[in-house]
């Protein structure tokens, strides 16, 4: 059994009082579920949403998922191996960059692998996305929209007009080619018309053993691997 790093007062200066004591409650909930389940897996999020990480929230009742606060995690687990709560969790403080989180379980690897390469979802595609397939609009009437709604579609930039109280598009139109980023209007015209290209997507990509104070890499990427070059660099 690792030998525990307890009771290290933590200094979190400029931060208003109000705000002092929430993420003094975050660090001590995070240090109680350190002590309390096996494994910590750190995971990363594609195409973010707030819904659909509700509903990983629900089906893992039984463990606890914290997702963002990045900052405030890494000084729970410690960022050095002098400052960090049990052996080896700097290594976790090491990856928390960006849309990842931290499930704490005492489900297997395997139970969790397999769950995770199985949950994804698709929604609306956002400002910023790329397009996974090209979308184009053919001439005629488009009965689904009420004719109030008219101006707003020309406004997005299609060729809309009114012809007998119904919404026409006028001419054929490419909302987007395949592997566009999508402005503001070509999401919300995707949207409008039911198009779904993002996929909300969990990846798990490290695992920290209670046990052992093992950390291992699961799933790499160039990005995690040029991460660690560079540290090896200013570690020499």
């Amino acid at each position: 059994m690792p030998k525990s790093k307890r009771d290290r007062k933590v200094s979190l200066t400029r931060t208003p009082r109000k705000g002092l004591e929430a993420k003094q409650a975050l660090i001590a909930e995070l240090r109680r579920c350190v002590d309390t389940y096996k494994h910590i897996f750190i995971f990363s999020v594609a195409n973010m949403r707030n819904n659909k990480l509700k509903d990983v929230r629900n089906a893992w009742k039984h463990s606890r998922i914290f997702f963002g606060k990045n900052k405030v995690m890494m000084v729970a687990l410690g960022r050095e191996p002098s400052s960090e709560y049990r052996e080896n969790l700097h290594q976790v403080s090491k990856h928390l960059r960006g849309e990842v989180g931290l499930l704490f379980t005492n489900r297997t690897k395997e139970e969790v692998d397999e769950w995770f390469s199985s949950f994804k979802e698709v929604d609306f595609a956002r400002a910023g996305n790329k397009a996974t397939y090209t979308v184009s609009l053919d001439t005629g009437p488009l009965e689904q929209f009420p004719h109030s709604m008219e101006p707003q579609l020309r406004q997005l930039g299609l060729p809309t007009a009114l012809k007998k109280g119904v919404v026409t598009l006028l001419s054929d139109y490419e909302v987007c080619k395949e592997g566009d980023i999508l402005t503001p209007e070509q999401a919300r015209v995707l949207k409008l018309f039911g198009y779904e290209m993002a996929e909300f997507k969990v990846t798990i990509k490290f695992l920290w053993n209670s046990e052992t104070g093992d950390f291992q890499k699961l799933v790499g990427d160039e990005e995690d691997e040029e991460d660690e070059k560079e540290e090896e660099k200013r570690g020499h």
